[in-house]
């Protein structure tokens, strides 16, 4: 027959039990030093004022860490600079460290900082991705599109293409900057800029939409009486309207084929851009280098000669430019597809 344990037996045994389980605890966490989160910050803080960190002071300090200064940040995030301050100090009493370190000149990480952003930049930018893969497919293309075009794009045909744009897409609103000075796209707050040329930002996505190339023109009235062009040198006897020349002088770049010739040339008038340049020329100034799109209908309708035919300046690349392709919304991928269609007659890739 079993022999049953009295109550006071089974009391004491059940005592001892729980004293060894919290012995054998106590000992597994030193040994894997198991750490609580109501302990990191204070061991006198009760557990119930213990909070998650927040993914947004998360994404500011990223941003401000990235940018390398809090009013750039902020224009980026179109908050005020005293909010960013807020949020990265809050950050950082949360975490118990210094994550920038902060003079009236310069703003830079710590080391603590430095480590920080290499841990969270990457699944903060995930967490980001995937959320603006689940909102941008369930909505339509809307808000606020900037673009950055260069003077030459300030013309008839892409007012057009872009009234277009903008009738087909009536949610979406559009600022444009017309300059041939490269903006920061990201301390501007810029979605996409069209460049032509050579890219000097490698961190930007970039998309070629087309080339062009540049002629060798002159108005009639300009040639007579002067002696006729034969050759890419006889370009020394003429005056020339130069594009961004250095005391009115410049070097031509020309290329028939696999041939090359680089002429120095002169003239009255040298300008910082097409614009200026192109009125010059058409005013009979002198010899121009201009793009296609300058001269083309002008030499079509006999206004300008095209001079050396054969002749031309290298392709010119042009590419739309965007800072990533991580957070690209709708109406910039909507804006890029109708851009591709455009310049695919307008600028022959």
């Amino acid at each position: 027959m079993e022999e049953r344990s009295s109550p006071a037996t089974r009391g004491s045994f059940a005592s001892s039990y729980r004293s060894l389980v919290k012995s054998r605890r106590k000992s597994c966490a030193r040994r894997h030093h198991i750490i609580r989160w109501d302990n990191v910050k204070n061991h006198s803080q009760p557990r119930e004022n213990a909070r998650m960190l927040d993914l947004n002071d998360i994404a500011v300090f990223v941003r401000v860490a990235r940018l390398g200064s809090f009013s750039r940040a902020a224009q980026a995030l179109a908050m005020p600079v005293s909010t960013v301050s807020r949020r990265i100090s809050v950050l950082e009493g949360e975490l118990g460290v210094t994550l920038l370190q902060r003079t009236t000149r310069k703003l830079s990480l710590t080391e603590q900082g430095r480590a920080y952003l290499d841990q969270c930049g990457e699944p903060l930018a995930q967490l980001c991705a995937a959320e603006s893969v689940l909102t941008q497919t369930q909505k339509q293309p809307e808000g606020l599109l900037r673009i950055s075009v260069p003077v030459v794009f300030g013309k008839a045909d892409f007012h057009d293409f872009l009234s277009d744009f903008m009738k087909a897409y009536p949610l979406i609103k559009v600022d444009l900057f017309v300059t041939n000075v490269f903006l920061d796209l990201i301390a501007e707050n810029i979605d996409v800029a069209i460049r032509f040329g050579e890219l000097r930002d490698s961190t930007l996505v970039a998309q070629r939409i087309g080339k062009s190339v540049r002629y060798l023109v002159a108005t009639p009235s300009y040639l007579v009486d002067r002696a006729p062009l034969e050759k890419p040198e006889d370009l020394v006897e003429h005056e020339c309207v130069i594009l961004q020349g250095r005391n009115n002088e410049a070097e031509w770049h020309l290329v028939k084929g696999r041939r090359h010739a680089k002429v120095h040339v002169h003239g009255p008038f040298s300008g910082r851009d097409f614009e200026s340049v192109s009125a010059f020329v058409y005013r009979g100034h002198g010899v121009g280098l201009m793009s296609s799109v300058y001269c083309d209908e002008k030499v079509a309708n006999g206004d300008l000669v095209r001079l050396l035919p054969d002749w031309s300046s290298p392709e010119i690349l042009i590419h739309a430019v965007y800072p990533t392709r991580r957070y690209m919304p709708s109406r910039l991928y909507v804006f890029l597809d109708a851009l591709r269609a455009w310049s695919a007659t307008f600028f022959p890739a």
